[in-house]
C-alpha cells in the first residue's frame, strides 16, 4: 500500500477509541441483561465485533501491527430466538454433503437393489438406471432413508463432507405440499431453536492445536534431559572434596 493511501495516525487511533465506546457498551448491555437471547446484548457484540476489525486494518495498514484477539464476525453467529414461546410446529432442515469416493460399490449397490425390486417398482426410473452414478443415487436413495444411508455411507461407496442441521419452530405446521417446490427458501434465522454443524474444518482446528500441544511438551522434555540432576549426597561429596587449584596452593613456611 502506497503512502498515501495509509490510514493516518489519527485515524488509528480514533478506531482505537471507539473499541473502547464498544466495550464499554458491551459491558453495560451485558449487565443490564434480560436473558440469554437479550437483542441489546446482541447488537452490542456486533458494535464490538465491528469496531474491532476497523481497528485491527487500520492497524495494520498504518503499522504493520495485529491485535493479539479475534472476535468472530455477526455473520458466524444466529441472532437471538425470537420465535414462538411455545411453538406447536417444528421444520428440521438438514444438508449432508458427500463426495462418490467408489463409484464402482455405489453402481454395484445400486444394481442389488435392482435386482430386488421388480420392474413395477422401478418404472419411471429409467431402463438401467443403476447404470449410471446418477442413477444409482437415485435408486438408493429412493430405497433407504437418508438417516441409513449417512450410517451407512462407506457400504455405499460415499464419503462423509460437512453437514448442519437446523431445527426452526413456528407457531403452525404448514400446510400440506405447501413448501415442496422451495423447501429451504424461506428461512427466518430468528426462528432457529439450535444448530449443529459437522465439518473437516473443526477437525484440523483440533488436530492443530494437539500438534501445538505435543510439541510444546516435546520441547519442555528435551530441556528436562538437558539438565544434569545432583542427588543430595554427591552434593555433599562435592563440598567435602577440595578443588585443584585449592589443593596446588600452599601457604607460607614457618
Amino acid at each position: 500500500m502506497s503512502d498515501a493511501a495509509q490510514p493516518t495516525a489519527a485515524e488509528v487511533r480514533a478506531a482505537a477509541e471507539a473499541i473502547k465506546t464498544a466495550l464499554d457498551r458491551h459491558l453495560a448491555a451485558v449487565e443490564r441483561r434480560s436473558g440469554d437471547d437479550d437483542p441489546a446484548v446482541f447488537e452490542a457484540f456486533n458494535q464490538l465485533a465491528a469496531a474491532a476489525e476497523v481497528y485491527d486494518e487500520l492497524l495494520y495498514d498504518r503499522y504493520d501491527e495485529v491485535t493479539p484477539f479475534e472476535i468472530p464476525g455477526a455473520d458466524e453467529t444466529l441472532p437471538p430466538y425470537a420465535g414462538p414461546e411455545e411453538p406447536h410446529a417444528i421444520s428440521v432442515l438438514i444438508r449432508r454433503d458427500y463426495t462418490v469416493a467408489e463409484p464402482q460399490r455405489l453402481l454395484a449397490q445400486a444394481e442389488r437393489v435392482e435386482a430386488a425390486e421388480g420392474p413395477e417398482d422401478l418404472a419411471g426410473r429409467g431402463r438401467d438406471a443403476a447404470g449410471t452414478v446418477p442413477g444409482a443415487l437415485g435408486l438408493l436413495f429412493g430405497e433407504f432413508e437418508p438417516d441409513e444411508i449417512a450410517s451407512r455411507h462407506l457400504e455405499f461407496g460415499l464419503e462423509e463432507g460437512d453437514s448442519t442441521l437446523w431445527v426452526t419452530a413456528a407457531e403452525d405446521a404448514p400446510e400440506a405440499g405447501e413448501w415442496l417446490e422451495a423447501p429451504f427458501e424461506h428461512i427466518d434465522a430468528q426462528a432457529v431453536v439450535c444448530r449443529f454443524d459437522v465439518s473437516a474444518v473443526f477437525d484440523d482446528e483440533d488436530e492443530e492445536d494437539e500438534e501445538d500441544d505435543e510439541q510444546h511438551e516435546a520441547g519442555a522434555d528435551a530441556e528436562d534431559d538437558d539438565l544434569e540432576y545432583v542427588d543430595d549426597e554427591d552434593l555433599d561429596e562435592a563440598e567435602d572434596e577440595p578443588d585443584e587449584e585449592d589443593a596446588g596452593v600452599r601457604g607460607p613456611r614457618r
